[in-house]
Protein backbone atom coordinates (compact mmCIF):
# COMPACT_ATOMS: atom_id res chain seq x y z
CA UNK A 1 0.00 0.00 0.00
CA UNK A 2 1.12 3.42 -1.27
CA UNK A 3 1.84 5.57 2.33
CA UNK A 4 -1.71 8.70 2.20
CA UNK A 5 -0.44 11.80 3.79
CA UNK A 6 -2.84 13.18 6.40
CA UNK A 7 -2.78 16.69 7.72
CA UNK A 8 -5.18 17.51 10.74
CA UNK A 9 -6.30 21.41 11.67
CA UNK A 10 -8.83 21.19 13.93
CA UNK A 11 -9.69 22.60 17.77
CA UNK A 12 -7.19 20.58 19.30
CA UNK A 13 -4.35 20.19 16.65
CA UNK A 14 -3.08 22.32 13.98
CA UNK A 15 -0.72 21.09 11.23
CA UNK A 16 -0.43 17.43 12.77
CA UNK A 17 0.76 15.09 10.22
CA UNK A 18 0.72 11.49 9.95
CA UNK A 19 0.58 8.52 7.33
CA UNK A 20 -1.61 5.36 6.84
CA UNK A 21 0.58 2.63 6.03
CA UNK A 22 -2.17 -0.09 6.34
CA UNK A 23 -5.54 -0.98 4.45
CA UNK A 24 -8.15 0.35 6.57
CA UNK A 25 -9.63 -2.26 9.24
CA UNK A 26 -6.89 -4.59 8.20
CA UNK A 27 -3.14 -5.84 9.65
CA UNK A 28 -3.57 -5.02 13.48
CA UNK A 29 -1.30 -6.19 15.73
CA UNK A 30 -2.37 -9.81 16.78
CA UNK A 31 -3.46 -9.09 20.60
CA UNK A 32 -5.62 -6.32 19.71
CA UNK A 33 -9.04 -7.59 18.07
CA UNK A 34 -11.59 -4.73 18.83
CA UNK A 35 -15.03 -6.30 18.20
CA UNK A 36 -16.38 -2.77 17.40
CA UNK A 37 -15.38 -0.49 14.52
CA UNK A 38 -15.24 3.14 15.10
CA UNK A 39 -18.40 3.25 12.91
CA UNK A 40 -20.60 0.82 14.88
CA UNK A 41 -19.16 2.41 18.09
CA UNK A 42 -20.64 5.85 16.79
CA UNK A 43 -24.19 4.33 15.48
CA UNK A 44 -24.60 2.86 19.16
CA UNK A 45 -23.73 5.90 21.31
CA UNK A 46 -20.54 6.52 22.73
CA UNK A 47 -18.71 9.59 25.12
CA UNK A 48 -21.82 10.94 25.47
CA UNK A 49 -22.11 11.81 21.57
CA UNK A 50 -19.49 14.23 22.06
CA UNK A 51 -16.94 12.55 20.62
CA UNK A 52 -15.24 13.96 17.03
CA UNK A 53 -18.19 16.30 16.89
CA UNK A 54 -15.11 19.44 15.55
CA UNK A 55 -12.67 16.84 13.77
CA UNK A 56 -15.26 14.97 11.21
CA UNK A 57 -13.42 15.92 8.23
CA UNK A 58 -10.51 13.60 9.04
CA UNK A 59 -12.33 10.57 9.32
CA UNK A 60 -14.88 8.75 6.76
CA UNK A 61 -18.25 10.25 6.29
CA UNK A 62 -19.72 7.18 6.47
CA UNK A 63 -19.07 7.11 10.07
CA UNK A 64 -21.23 9.73 10.47
CA UNK A 65 -24.26 8.75 8.95
CA UNK A 66 -26.40 7.53 11.76
CA UNK A 67 -23.94 8.19 14.84
CA UNK A 68 -25.19 9.70 18.03
CA UNK A 69 -23.83 12.65 18.17
CA UNK A 70 -24.61 16.15 20.11
CA UNK A 71 -21.95 19.29 19.02
CA UNK A 72 -22.69 21.61 22.30
CA UNK A 73 -22.46 18.80 24.88
CA UNK A 74 -21.88 15.36 26.48
CA UNK A 75 -25.48 14.20 26.68
CA UNK A 76 -25.47 10.48 28.73
CA UNK A 77 -28.91 9.98 27.16
CA UNK A 78 -26.84 9.46 23.65
CA UNK A 79 -25.01 6.32 24.88
CA UNK A 80 -26.13 2.75 24.11
CA UNK A 81 -26.45 2.36 27.55
CA UNK A 82 -28.22 5.71 28.88
CA UNK A 83 -25.46 6.42 31.18
CA UNK A 84 -22.30 8.38 31.75
CA UNK A 85 -19.50 6.22 31.78
CA UNK A 86 -17.19 9.30 31.08
CA UNK A 87 -13.68 10.78 32.94
CA UNK A 88 -13.41 14.36 31.83
CA UNK A 89 -10.16 15.14 29.25
CA UNK A 90 -8.69 16.81 32.35
CA UNK A 91 -8.82 13.22 34.49
CA UNK A 92 -7.11 11.53 31.92
CA UNK A 93 -4.75 14.00 31.45
CA UNK A 94 -3.59 14.21 35.07
CA UNK A 95 -2.67 10.11 35.05
CA UNK A 96 -1.08 11.02 31.88
CA UNK A 97 -2.63 8.42 30.17
CA UNK A 98 -3.00 11.16 26.59
CA UNK A 99 -0.15 10.84 24.32
CA UNK A 100 0.49 14.17 22.40
CA UNK A 101 0.15 12.69 18.99
CA UNK A 102 -3.95 11.99 20.19
CA UNK A 103 -5.23 14.39 22.55
CA UNK A 104 -8.57 13.52 22.47
CA UNK A 105 -7.39 9.73 24.07
CA UNK A 106 -7.71 6.43 23.24
CA UNK A 107 -10.42 6.72 21.02
CA UNK A 108 -8.80 9.08 18.72
CA UNK A 109 -6.18 6.82 18.50
CA UNK A 110 -8.40 4.08 17.71
CA UNK A 111 -9.95 5.85 14.59
CA UNK A 112 -6.37 6.38 13.49
CA UNK A 113 -5.59 3.05 14.07
CA UNK A 114 -8.75 1.69 12.42
CA UNK A 115 -7.73 3.78 9.26
CA UNK A 116 -4.14 2.39 8.74
CA UNK A 117 -1.81 4.99 10.93
CA UNK A 118 1.07 2.92 12.78
CA UNK A 119 2.77 4.89 15.49
CA UNK A 120 4.96 4.29 18.48
CA UNK A 121 2.32 4.51 21.25
CA UNK A 122 0.57 1.59 19.46
CA UNK A 123 1.46 -0.74 21.99
CA UNK A 124 0.82 1.07 24.81
CA UNK A 125 -2.90 1.62 23.50
CA UNK A 126 -2.94 -1.78 23.06
CA UNK A 127 -2.07 -3.08 26.53
CA UNK A 128 -4.77 -0.38 27.98
CA UNK A 129 -6.93 -1.86 25.28
CA UNK A 130 -6.36 -5.51 26.94
CA UNK A 131 -6.97 -4.23 30.35
CA UNK A 132 -9.90 -3.73 29.86
CA UNK A 133 -11.22 -7.34 29.84
CA UNK A 134 -11.51 -7.93 33.31
CA UNK A 135 -14.83 -5.82 33.24
CA UNK A 136 -15.90 -8.56 31.11
CA UNK A 137 -14.70 -11.06 33.53
CA UNK A 138 -17.00 -9.16 36.28
CA UNK A 139 -20.01 -8.51 33.81
CA UNK A 140 -20.12 -12.97 33.30
CA UNK A 141 -19.98 -13.23 37.05
CA UNK A 142 -22.57 -10.78 37.98
CA UNK A 143 -25.16 -10.38 35.40
CA UNK A 144 -27.37 -13.05 34.04
CA UNK A 145 -26.44 -13.91 30.25
CA UNK A 146 -28.21 -11.44 27.90
CA UNK A 147 -29.40 -9.01 30.54
CA UNK A 148 -28.26 -6.02 29.28
CA UNK A 149 -30.10 -3.83 32.42
CA UNK A 150 -27.27 -5.45 34.77
CA UNK A 151 -24.15 -3.60 35.58
CA UNK A 152 -25.15 -0.58 32.59
CA UNK A 153 -22.31 1.68 33.33
CA UNK A 154 -19.44 -0.98 32.91
CA UNK A 155 -21.09 -2.20 29.82
CA UNK A 156 -20.92 1.32 28.40
CA UNK A 157 -17.06 1.72 29.38
CA UNK A 158 -16.36 -1.58 27.86
CA UNK A 159 -18.40 -0.02 24.46
CA UNK A 160 -16.00 2.72 24.52
CA UNK A 161 -13.26 0.08 24.31
CA UNK A 162 -14.59 -1.14 21.67
CA UNK A 163 -15.92 -4.52 23.37
CA UNK A 164 -19.36 -5.02 22.48
CA UNK A 165 -20.90 -6.04 25.70
CA UNK A 166 -24.28 -6.87 24.05
CA UNK A 167 -22.92 -9.84 23.70
CA UNK A 168 -22.64 -10.93 27.57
Amino acid sequence: MKKIRICVNDLMQTDYVYYLTEPAGENFHPDFRPELTPREMLELGVFGGKYLTDCRGEFPEEWFANARLCHERHVPELNFFGVNASKPLSYWREKGWIHSDDPRGWFQWYCRYYLGRRCSDDERQIRRWRAMARHIAQLRKNCPEGHLACRRKQRQALLHWAYDSRKI
